[in-house]
């Protein structure tokens, strides 16, 4: 009997002992996979980590790459970005350089000339003579106005020319040939007008910002016109200073010191679009063919004649989003869907839909800072100064 347990005792051995090598082989295959599957989930987890390093540092690593063009004008000559260059007044002439520093052209204006830029053109006074300029450095429009210039706008098919005494101004409005097209000489009788500008799929509207001086209390007045044609609208915004209007999808977003309003070319407001921007100032602008433009806002404590910018602040849509800059800034824009900052020696880029920026340092000599901003040439050129001397340098992606 014992014998026999003894038997059944070393059979059941056996059969385990065989039972936990078949386990061991079947488990083999097993564990050599979740190995595997273990060295692929760390390589992965190593390439990420690689790859979000270079996305964060890649800004600083091409600093390298960015160079600065020296420009044969100074920060004090009312440097202005004009297409894919750049003009500026000597005292004598108006010159535009490429956004490289090359002299393109030169136009003997005389002295104590004014000018101001459109997309084509640009407009040059003093006292009543005024001069329009095309592109290539042609006078399209030479003569003596009827008064003194107080200012000229220029838009893609007209200009728009303000002349006469402050409170008594004559708008004049001609093709860029010089073609009487438009005279409103009675309009703004007791009106003091601060600005026009021209909007429309071809510019073929108008706009107008008056200030009635002359009443119990200061009232901003907007006017919009359909040029040679009719009057389309008109606005009182009340006594907050007015100060910019820009024309994008099909509305004309008016920023005063408290509120953006929106407005049809009729001036029939969209009360749903008005937002509170008080303390804040826009700055710069975005405004793609189709869709909504980007509008960029600063502190307005910031955008002093000495700009110290902390942050910023962009507006599409309905859409209003909140920036913090790295280190303090003296200028900012917005260019095709990011923001640009300038500190004393790095450059700051940040897609707007991002809140971070990345840093690109400025290839500046030793002891140079940057002191001013001057802004953007249509072909990606920033424009900035270190004191009186000029600098361009390509825009980092």
């Amino acid at each position: 009997m014992a014998r026999g347990n003894q038997m059944g005792s070393d059979q059941l051995f056996r059969s385990r002992s065989r039972n936990a090598a078949e386990d061991r082989r079947s488990a083999a295959p097993e564990e050599k996979r979740r190995r595997m599957i273990r060295s692929w989930i760390i390589v992965v987890i190593v390439v990420v980590a690689v790859l979000v390093g270079v996305y964060f540092l890649r800004g600083y690593g091409r600093g390298k790459e960015l160079t600065l063009s020296k420009l044969p004008c100074y920060s004090n000559q009312n440097v202005t970005p004009f297409r894919d260059g750049l003009i500026y007044y000597d005292g004598a002439s108006i010159h535009h350089l490429t956004s490289g520093g090359t002299i393109r052209w030169s136009f003997p204006a005389g002295t104590e000339i004014k000018f101001s830029v459109g997309p084509t053109h640009i407009a040059l006074w003093s006292g009543s003579q005024l001069f329009l300029v095309d592109q290539n450095g042609n006078a399209t429009y030479n003569e003596a106005m009827e008064d003194t210039v107080q200012f000229a706008r220029v838009g893609e098919r007209y200009v728009g020319i303000v002349v006469g005494k402050d409170t008594e101004p004559k708008l004049s409005v001609k093709d860029l040939n010089g073609a009487q097209v438009d005279v409103e000489a009675d309009a703004f009788s007791g009106l003091m007008l601060l600005d026009v500008g021209f909007y429309g799929d071809q510019g073929q509207y108008m706009w107008t910002l008056a200030l009635d001086v002359f009443g119990t209390a200061p009232n901003t007045v907007m006017n919009t016109f359909q040029v040679g044609k009719m009057n389309t609208g008109e606005v009182s915004l009340g006594d907050d200073l007015t100060y910019r209007v820009i024309y994008e999808n099909g509305r004309l977003r008016v920023f005063t010191t408290q509120q953006v309003y929106s407005y049809d070319y009729k001036c029939v407001q969209d009360t749903n679009a008005t937002m509170l921007v008080y303390g804040w100032k826009a700055i710069a602008c975005d405004i793609p063919d189709r869709g909504r433009a980007k509008i960029l806002l600063a502190p307005t404590s910031q955008t002093s004649s000495t700009q110290i910018i902390s942050e910023l602040r962009v507006l599409e849509g309905e859409n209003d989003r909140r920036y913090t800059l790295p280190t303090s800034c003296v200028g900012a824009s917005i260019y095709r869907g990011n923001i640009y900052a300038v500190s004393e020696d790095y450059i700051y880029r940040a897609d707007v839909g991002s809140q971070r920026f990345f840093g690109y340092r400025i290839p500046l000599k030793d002891g140079e800072k940057i002191s001013a901003y001057h802004g953007i040439t249509s072909d990606g050129k920033i424009l900035i100064s270190v004191g009186e001397t000029m600098y361009s340098m390509l825009l980092p992606q």
